[in-house]
């Protein structure tokens, strides 16, 4: 009964936290479907990367928080909805609700008729930028959590390798901790610079932080 408490207790102050949390409470106020937007919109606006017009893939992408700042930051002034000069994509194994302006592909991106679809809605055009927030299940097991996220950021490099400009850039999800060091060695091989970033939007007591390559190698 012990554990069940102490579970209860854990789940009351997560909920307790994430009810106060300010970048929920501003994505429900702007209309964003997760806290994890303003992630992506401090890296983008720390590097200035993202830019009208851009070829951008959001691997990794429900429930749809970083397509929806793509989608807006293309477009002009802003907007949620309406013209669009951009090309945005976004591939999940989950589903996702529509987001105007984006083409959303449900499956793995690592099977063939996946990368098929993507090249039909590239229509020859090569990714300017490719964005992922994908993490695993996580188990608990920091070795296990550490090394099936290892492999997602691994598939994310890969596809890059495939399908970017030799210019384009890589923001990815990673956890600091087991197999961070490899994952840093992993971006300095394959991209020319490679910053790490914390956004201020990551809770402090998370092992999350992302890591963005430039320019392939």
């Amino acid at each position: 009964m012990k554990v069940k408490t102490q579970s209860k207790k854990v789940n009351k102050s997560w909920l307790n936290d994430h009810v106060n949390d300010p970048y929920v409470k501003l994505a429900k106020k702007e209309g964003y479907r997760a806290r994890a937007a303003y992630k992506l919109k401090e890296i983008d606006e720390s590097l200035s990367l993202l830019k009208p017009g851009m070829v951008v893939v959001d691997l990794g992408s429900a429930p749809g928080a970083w397509s929806q700042y793509l989608r807006r930051k293309m477009a002009p002034e802003g907007a949620a909805i309406g013209e669009l000069g951009a090309t945005l994509i976004a591939l999940d194994i989950l589903a996702m609700e529509p987001i105007e302006g984006v083409q959303f592909i449900q499956g793995d991106f690592r099977e063939p008729e996946v990368l098929q679809q993507l090249s039909e809605c590239l229509q020859g055009k090569v990714v300017d930028i490719v964005v992922s927030d994908m993490a695993p299940n996580l188990s608990g097991v920091e070795s296990a959590d550490a090394a099936r996220m290892a492999h997602l950021v691994e598939l994310a490099v890969e596809f890059c390798q495939l399908q970017m400009k030799k210019d384009g850039a890589l923001i990815v999800k990673v956890f600091h901790g087991s197999g961070y060091s490899q994952l840093v060695k992993l971006f300095k091989q394959t991209f020319k610079v490679v910053k790490p970033f914390k956004p201020k939007a990551s809770r402090d007591k998370s092992a999350e932080n992302f890591l963005v390559g430039i320019g392939l190698k």
